[in-house]
This record gives C-alpha cells, structure tokens and sequence, in this order.
C-alpha cells in the first residue's frame, strides 16, 4: 500500500499567543516543518521556539488551499487558526478539501465563548451573526425586538458599519459593545449606542456584542406583508406566497429555483427559512432582476443568487435544485420539461398561475404525474358605500408534485 500522507495539524490560538497555547498546541508547532497562516498569526509565534517554514496565506484564501497543501504534501504542517478552526474558522475549508480524516484540530477557546464570558450572556441562547467576507445586509435578518446578537467583524470598520445599519433599521437605541482582542493583553472594550456611535476605528480583531432592544419585527415564517417587497406588481401574494411555501417544504441545505423571479418573494422567504437554504432566482427581465436583488438584501438574505436570463435557456447551467418553483412564463416552450427532467428524484416542484391557457397546462401534467391539482381563492374586506363587504382577488390555480425515486412510464 502507498504511504499515507502525513496528518495535518490544525491549532487554535488567540490573542493571548503563544502563552495561551495548551502543551499539545506548542509541541504541535515546534514539531512542525511548516507553518501556515495568517500574518498576525504567524507572528505571535516565538523564533526561538518554532523552527519551522512559515508561509502565509495567499489572497483570496479558499481557491489556494488545495495548491498550497500539495505543495507541503511530504511535509509536517502545521495550520495556525483564531480561537476554535471549526467554528467559523479554516477548519471547515480544509476538511472539505484534503478530508476530516487526514485533520488533527487542536481548539482554542472562541472568540465567542470569550465575549460571553465577559458578558454573562449564555452561549446557547447568544445568535451569532458573521460578517467575515459577507454582505453586511445579512445582518438584517437577526433583528428582533430583545434580541442579543455577537457580530463577527471583518475589519475595524465593521461596528460603525453595524451602528448605520441598525439605525437605518429602526434599531438606533440599540446597545453596542465592541471588545476588542479578546484574551490578549490589549483587551478592550467599547461601548455605545448605534444611532450615537462615538468611537472611530480601532482594532481589526474585535467582536459587536449587540443588545437590539425595541424594534420592528421581522417574521421567520412565510407570508411576510405584501409591503415588505419592492414590487412593479408581479409578487406572489402574501397568502398564496405562504400557502406556496408550505408546500415547496424548504429544508436545511437544500436549493431552490425560483423561474420566473418577478420580485423575488419565494425565493427571499426561502431562504430565510434557514440560514443554511440555498436559492436561484432566474429573471428575465433586468429591472426587476436588480430589484430582486435589492429585495433579497433589504429582507436580510444577500446571498440570492439573481440569474438574468430567460427560462428555459438559462437552467441548463444550474445546480440541480431540491425543489422549483414556476410563478411565470409557464408556456414557454419546453420549461416545464426542462424543470422536470433537472429535478432531483424525490424533489418538489411547484406552479402557480392565473390564466386558462396555463392552467389547461397544469391539468395535463397533473393527469401525467399526478400530485395536486388546487386552486386557491382569498378575498379581502373592502369598504362599499356604507357597509363592508368581499373583493375576490384573482384565483391561482397551483399544481404541485413530488419527482419519483423511479422512473414511471407517463400515464396514456
């Protein structure tokens, strides 16, 4: 059998340097024969201590890693990572690459588990919002009225960035602590309110300890206000767009197409299902491609991916999705096939429409594939003259259905 590479160790460290590391940490790095890292890492290592090569990490780190670590592939290696690897950190990064099997992860406390230590706040309950090479409007989705967040900076300019948003977010009162270097000997810690941010940059290693106090709500269910949307009128409804969702069934993981994206509703409200939902939205219109966009960012989810481009030219290049959604353009020519035969098996597929001509379509895929087949009514209180009474809005008829594990022969 070949010689098995040899293990890569993987150690935390925090600002406390070298004297924080436990007595496996240093023996893993004086034993190494090279050293990866950060340059603020590799210099809170001794000369006299660590012999070994040390290499910093290239910009932009994450397509590098694979070509680095080939490059050391004979050698001891040694990875430096702030606080916990796995949390956050290049842990992560490197099990997907060379595999966990071939990763020895020796952890240091997070910076996390220090802020809640100085805080007396409990980890478990404490949501945890990181802006390290994210849009900084993932932060809108975290806020609620009492809510504790810890905001993971990217840089120094991160807390003021944090204190405009959360008082263009109605959150100006909100309470902010920035602590800086935790566990090192320049600990410090600032504080303030986000609509009266007093303190310029300082450190880039810090921590946003956020206390929202009183707010707008934001809703993690389906069915946000039809207000919430930026919208030129195409916008699945608030209750459809829920009873929509309840059927999409989004789950942890999985991706979305959303065809025909129009304000981007069901795609947004999907992923804000789960931090870890996935979603295309395909567009083919620019205008409302970009609003699409703006709607995904106000709403607290950035990472929408907006494909401007007709359907169903534009699917063949996708990811194969979990579930689509069709809320226009169904009779185009073969976009129904196209979004049928790229679902995966066991996945759901979902279309919604108002017109005859569309609708005639989805009763003969409901006659070939079976699934549901339901229309759906609502009707609103409007005022007449004097008195009250009922404004039906458009039906949408819905046919939903689950791709079979097997192939099935079409029904005759």
């Amino acid at each position: 059998m070949p010689e098995l590479p040899p293990p890569i160790t993987v150690v935390g460290i925090g600002a406390d340097g070298w004297p924080g590391l436990s007595t496996t940490g240093r023996a893993a790095l004086r034993a190494a024969e090279v050293v990866v890292g950060g340059p603020r890492q590799l210099d809170l290592l001794p000369q006299d201590e660590v012999a070994a090569e040390r290499v910093p990490w290239p910009s932009p780190l994450r397509p590098a890693v694979p070509g680095l670590l080939a490059a050391h592939a004979d050698r001891r290696v040694a990875v430096l990572a702030s606080g916990d690897p796995m949390f956050y950190g290049i842990g992560r990064t490197l099990a997907e690459t060379v595999g966990a099997g071939r990763l020895r992860v020796l952890p240091h406390p997070s910076s996390v588990s220090h802020a809640c230590a100085r805080l007396g706040w409990p980890l478990e309950s404490t949501e945890v919002v990181s802006l390290v090479g994210r849009p900084l409007d993932t932060l809108a989705l975290a806020l609620n009225p009492g809510r504790r967040l810890l905001v993971l900076s990217a840089d120094a300019t991160t807390p003021a960035a944090v204190a405009a948003l959360l008082t263009a977010r109605g959150y100006g009162a909100a309470r902010l602590r920035v602590l800086e270097q935790l566990g090192g000997p320049a600990e410090r810690r600032l504080d303030g309110t986000a609509d009266d941010w007093p303190h310029p940059p300082g450190d880039p290693l810090n921590v946003i300890a956020v206390d929202l106090g009183d707010g707008p709500r934001s809703p993690l269910v389906p069915g946000l206000p039809d207000a919430a949307y930026e919208s030129d009128g195409q916008l699945t409804k608030r209750h459809v767009r829920a009873a929509t969702l309840a059927v999409l069934a989004p789950s942890p993981g999985e991706l979305l197409w959303d065809v025909g994206g129009g304000s981007g509703s069901i795609a947004v409200e999907w992923l804000r299902a789960h931090r870890d939902c996935q979603a295309v939205s395909i567009e083919r219109d620019p205008v409302r491609a970009e609003r699409i966009a703006r709607n995904a960012a106000a709403l607290g989810v950035p990472r929408l991916r907006v494909v401007t481009s007709p359907a169903p030219a534009a699917l063949s290049e996708l990811p194969t999705p979990d579930a689509v959604f069709i809320g226009g353009g169904l009779t185009a020519t073969g976009l129904l096939d196209s979004c049928w035969a790229a679902l995966r098996p066991g996945g759901r597929i979902v279309a919604n429409t108002v017109t005859l001509e569309s609708e005639a379509l989805l009763t003969e895929w409901y006659r070939r594939h079976g699934g549901e087949l339901v229309k759906l009514a609502v009707a609103h209180a409007v005022p007449v003259g004097g008195f009250t009474g009922w404004r039906q809005a458009m039906p949408v008829t819905q046919w939903s259905a689950v791709k079979p594990n097997t192939p099935q022969e079409n029904a005759s």
